[in-house]
């Protein structure tokens, strides 16, 4: 049906990003079950690469992402707007150092981030509300963090995200967009992170860029030279 070539193609998005397995049991997770944010796949290859030991993580919509973080972070505050999911999260995700916070929509729900003193390092918009969201969370960014504004593809049809990125363009943050596949969906979107000009968070590794899932050159040379000899 398929020519050899493309049918590895089809095999690493099979088993290495487990895109079928996402897709069709709607569980944002790598190929281990571990979870993911409903990001871009490159947008989380690149945010994995940092050290988050040390952060504090806001989220605005809580899911997969927030379980995500709480493995890698200090700690992670979200918030969610419906029951329904809160009580899941709650259930689901019991992890000590993640706090998932009910707030019904409106405006209490985007100002629930100023409810303590806290600067965040890493502050998630992904949920309700984003323009308020993004006017709320330059203002409680700590000095060399970064914002992450997902679906950010939705300004050519809402003029909420529009404005929400003209928010977070204006406060002097550099904006990086990251397109592609996402667990779970069939199609393409855009995760956008907004950096601070003094962005310098510690990698996890001795060089950047890592090697990303089915990259070819975190293969040994005589696998390499294999691959290309069936494949090339």
């Amino acid at each position: 049906m398929y020519s050899e070539k493309f049918q590895k193609f089809i095999d690493v998005w099979v088993k290495e990003y487990a895109q079928e397995r996402s897709i069709d049991e709607k569980i944002c997770a790598d190929k281990d079950g571990n979870p993911l944010p409903w990001y871009t796949y490159p947008a989380i290859e690149y945010l994995v690469q940092f050290d988050y030991q040390n952060k504090k993580i806001f989220e605005y919509g809580c899911g997969y992402s927030s379980a995500f973080w709480a493995e890698r972070a200090l700690n992670v505050t979200s918030i969610e707007d419906n029951q329904t999911y809160f009580e899941r999260w709650k259930k689901e995700f019991n992890m000590q150092n993640l706090n998932i916070c009910y707030r019904e929509e409106g405006e209490i729900y985007e100002k629930a981030i100023f409810e303590d003193e806290t600067k965040y390092d890493v502050i998630v918009i992904d949920g309700k509300r984003r323009e308020e969201c993004a006017q709320a969370a330059v203002q409680k960014l700590a000095d060399g963090g970064m914002i992450i504004l997902d679906d950010s593809d939705r300004i050519n049809t809402s003029q909420e995200y529009v404005n929400a990125a003209e928010i977070l363009k204006q406060a002097n943050l550099l904006q990086v967009d990251f397109y592609g596949f996402c667990p779970m969906n069939n199609y393409t979107k855009t995760t956008t992170i907004f950096f601070s000009r003094n962005f310098n968070f510690k990698s996890l590794y001795k060089v950047q860029p890592i090697n990303g899932i089915g990259n070819l050159w975190s293969m040994g040379r005589r696998a390499r030279k294999d691959f290309f000899k069936k494949f090339g």
